[in-house]
């Protein structure tokens, strides 16, 4: 028997659930929770991850593996890649400011046409403009900024890499 998992690393927990190939039966599954809250030390993702896996079984067994996410949060990251400040989940509006300011200094109409979108709250644009103007000596050490799924201290939580040999 094959075995393929999925990964859901959501806003509240983090989920493994491992089938199947063939018919798509759960053989067995994981689950363990996130904390609380709008801003997350991405480690907790990754304490996270690994209790899952653990709960589930292991990968060990495990041909393939996908993995899901929360989406427009903001893992600001230094040169070394290293975690900055506790992520900014896409539940955290206190951006909202910054989306504002972003439609009132480029428009709105002109940034749906340049990016497909008008900026709200959630999203991982107006996060950076928040850092900006509230946290300039974390806003300067920005190299690179990563979604909450890619941005696993870990480094394994992306569906390129190998699961047997991901390492920390």
């Amino acid at each position: 028997m094959t075995l393929v998992a999925g990964v859901d690393s959501s806003t509240q927990a983090c989920k493994v659930v491992v089938m199947d190939a063939a018919t798509g039966a759960i053989v067995r599954e994981g689950r363990a929770t996130h904390p609380p809250g709008t801003e997350v030390d991405p480690e907790a993702w990754w304490v996270a991850l690994q209790a899952a896996i653990t709960a589930a079984g292991g990968l060990d067994d495990v041909a393939a593996w996908a993995i899901g996410g929360q989406q427009h949060g903001m893992v600001a990251l230094d040169e070394a890649g290293r975690v900055i400040r506790p992520a900014l989940l896409w539940n955290d509006t206190r951006s909202a400011g910054a989306a504002s300011d972003l439609i009132a200094e480029f428009g709105a109409d002109a940034l749906a046409e340049r990016t497909g979108l008008v900026p709200v709250a959630s999203f991982t644009s107006t996060k950076l403009r928040w850092l900006r103007d509230h946290e300039p000596d974390s806003a300067a050490r920005v190299a690179a900024v990563a979604l909450p799924t890619t941005g696993s201290p870990g480094g394994c939580a992306d569906s390129a890499r190998n699961v047997r040999t991901c390492r920390r």
